[in-house]
Formats: C-alpha cells, structure tokens, sequence
C-alpha cells in the first residue's frame, strides 16, 4: 500500500484548518427556572455521539479498504473517536470514584 505524497499535504492543511477555527463562545449553562436539568438525557445524547463517532470511522476505514477513501479522513475519524471513548471513560471513573467516597461516608 502507498500513500500519495499529497496525503501529507492534506493531512497538514487540515489540522492548520483545525487550529485556526474560532470556537462559538460557550452560552449559559445554567437551565431556565421552569426547566429542570437532566442528566440521564445529557448522559445517553453523549454517548450516542460517541456511537456515532464510532460507526462514522468504521464506515471510513471500509471506504478506505474498498479503494474509496482518504486515509488522512481515516485516521482523523478513528482520532476523534479514541477522544471520545476516552473522555467517556475518564466520566465513568470519576462517577465510580464519587460514589465509593459516598458509601465510605459515616451515617
């Protein structure tokens, strides 16, 4: 398998794209007061992100082994993807962290 040698040259246009791209300022995370805040619906939209992201760079990879793909998209998807599953991991490991410390709390 070779790699064009502009694969190199996409590949590095893309991050510098990346990097210059302004990030929307965050909005208010405080809900209004007639909105309780849910966290079982904030959990299950993330993880599904994270599905997604997943499926998106499977499908990438088959496109790439079909001869339909770029691997520079390749391995950004799979990139993206590892990031997330990792995030969602470091969660779960604060989530279980917190609730030991709960149940060593004196009654």
């Amino acid at each position: 398998m070779t790699i064009p040698f502009n694969a190199a040259a996409t590949a590095y246009d893309k991050a510098a794209k990346l990097a210059t791209q302004v990030v929307p300022p965050m909005q208010e995370a405080v809900a209004p007061p007639t909105q309780k805040p849910d966290f079982a619906k904030l959990l299950t939209d993330n993880l599904q992100a994270v599905i997604d992201s997943g499926r998106d760079s499977e499908q990438k990879s088959l496109d790439l082994m079909n001869g339909k793909g770029n691997v520079v998209d390749v391995v950004t998807a799979i990139s993206q993807t590892e990031m997330a599953v990792e995030s969602v991991v470091t969660v779960r490991d604060r989530v279980i962290s917190a609730y030991e410390e709960i149940m060593r709390m004196p009654i």
